[in-house]
């Protein structure tokens, strides 16, 4: 099958000068695009087309991140880089906004909790009323600001480096405020973390690039460890399991994206089935106890089970695995403003096959008419989209009915008018209905 082009343009291996940022959705059923003049928001639900369901205006938006499917967004921009602004993207209304001590570097969210990352500090905020629940200061130098949080709500469990000279990671618990574990992830720092759907599996990359592994959560255990490549030290860009954590993908600076599968080698395998290639197995099994202990450990590494081969170099990436029209893909958002998608045989693995490349920016510099979101019936049924209401109305400690106090630049974060205390959704809520939670007023610092 011959992929095919969404608009037509010429391929090219530099940036988009439009692009700024890019981030899939916790469901990975929404792609935001940050750009020059503000951000995008598309349906990534079909292949074959790519909806743009909103665009904002916001000159050189660095950070955007969109909850699930519904109308809350948070957005970052170049010119208040210390300033998070949270919109109801649909009615063009600012929810919030929190300004804090330095630039934000990364923001995490699920319909829990809310976390703001700074270099040296770590905020978790209530994500029903925004209130900032913890502050995490003077945490190792982070100067990219990674971190991960678990699309669970119910374990909320975040993750971000615990050195800034080691591959340590702290794993937190973001619903109870408690540190769970430290896991010495990696000899080098850390340079890429996720976790799975259900916050139980934790993968790890180091700024060397050339080792992934995954871990047990809260245990801290490992449970599987993968070799991207021995030639050279690549820069990884992100992580992403598949929905049922079978499956694994790792895109960095390199022309390559790589997929692993998660499976548990039976010790029984090779008794099972005595072909010479066991035979083989054995013996290097039993070679690798006389080795060096990194030859030893590259001898267990197992490696990809799939690839892509990209026709770009050196370009910023992210790549997410996904289940569109019930099949399983790769979709790959390139700094070069385009959005790949690839097949991925789950059975046999190999070359994944490219059959989509939809284009985010319009060739012709016109703006893109935005279009309701929708789902065709020919694509495989998602998980039923809840608004923004209707996620965080969950059964928890009753909001007080206080209003919140400023914090001090010592705290880190100053906030604008918090949202008011509000009766919480008795049931699902659409935010395009006229009485949404939460409710909207003027937000200033």
């Amino acid at each position: 099958m011959e992929p095919q082009e969404s608009r037509d343009a010429p391929d090219g291996t530099d940036a988009h000068p439009e692009f700024m940022c890019a981030s899939f959705n916790q469901d990975t059923t929404s792609l935001s695009v940050g750009t020059k003049t503000g951000y995008r928001l598309f349906s990534v639900t079909a292949v074959d087309k790519l909806d743009c369901i909103h665009e904002g205006d916001c000159p050189d938006v660095y950070i955007v991140e969109r909850l699930f499917s519904s109308s809350l967004v948070v957005v970052v921009s170049v010119s208040l880089p210390r300033r998070m602004n949270v919109y109801h993207f649909k009615k063009g209304t600012e929810i919030c906004n929190y300004s804090y001590s330095n630039s934000i570097l990364s923001v995490r969210l699920n319909r829990q909790r809310l976390v703001v990352c700074l270099e040296e500090s770590v905020y978790i905020h209530n994500i029903k009323d925004m209130k900032l629940l913890k502050t995490l200061l003077n945490t190792p130098a982070n100067p990219t600001g990674l971190c991960a949080l678990s699309v669970n709500h119910s374990n909320s469990h975040l993750a971000y480096p615990g050195s800034a000279t080691i591959g340590e990671v702290t794993v937190y618990d973001a619903n109870n405020l408690s540190t769970l574990t430290l896991i010495q992830a990696h000899d080098s720092p850390l340079a890429a973390l996720a976790f799975n759907a259900s916050g139980t599996k934790l993968a790890s990359a180091s700024e060397k690039g050339t080792v992934i592994r995954v871990f047990s959560v809260p245990e801290g255990q490992r449970l599987f460890e993968f070799r991207r490549g021995m030639k050279r030290y690549v820069s990884i860009s992100s992580l992403s399991f598949s929905a049922d954590a079978q499956f694994l993908c790792a895109s960095s600076n390199t022309e390559t994206i790589h997929i692993f599968k998660l499976e548990q080698h039976s010790p029984n395998r090779d008794q099972q089935s005595p072909t010479w290639s066991a035979y083989m197995g054995k013996m290097f099994t039993a070679a690798s106890t006389y080795l060096p202990s990194q030859v030893s450990d590259m001898m267990h590494q197992d490696r990809a089970f799939a690839t892509v081969r990209l026709n770009m170099f050196g370009l910023k990436n992210i790549s997410a695995l996904a289940t569109i029209q019930k099949l399983p893909r790769l979709l790959v958002a390139s700094s070069d403003g385009s959005l790949y998608i690839y097949n991925v045989d789950p059975q046999d693995g190999g070359e994944c096959v490219l059959i989509q490349k939809h284009r985010l920016f319009d060739s012709s510099g016109e703006e893109a008419e935005p279009k309701e979101e929708e789902n065709p019936e020919d694509v495989s049924p998602q998980p039923a989209s809840q608004s923004y209401a209707a996620t965080v109305a969950l059964a928890s400690t009753p909001p007080s009915s206080t209003t919140l106090t400023g914090y001090s630049e010592e705290g880190g974060a100053q906030r604008g008018e918090v949202i008011p205390e509000h009766e919480f959704a008795e049931g699902p809520v659409c935010l395009d209905d006229e009485d949404e939670f939460p409710p909207f007023g003027n937000q200033s610092n």
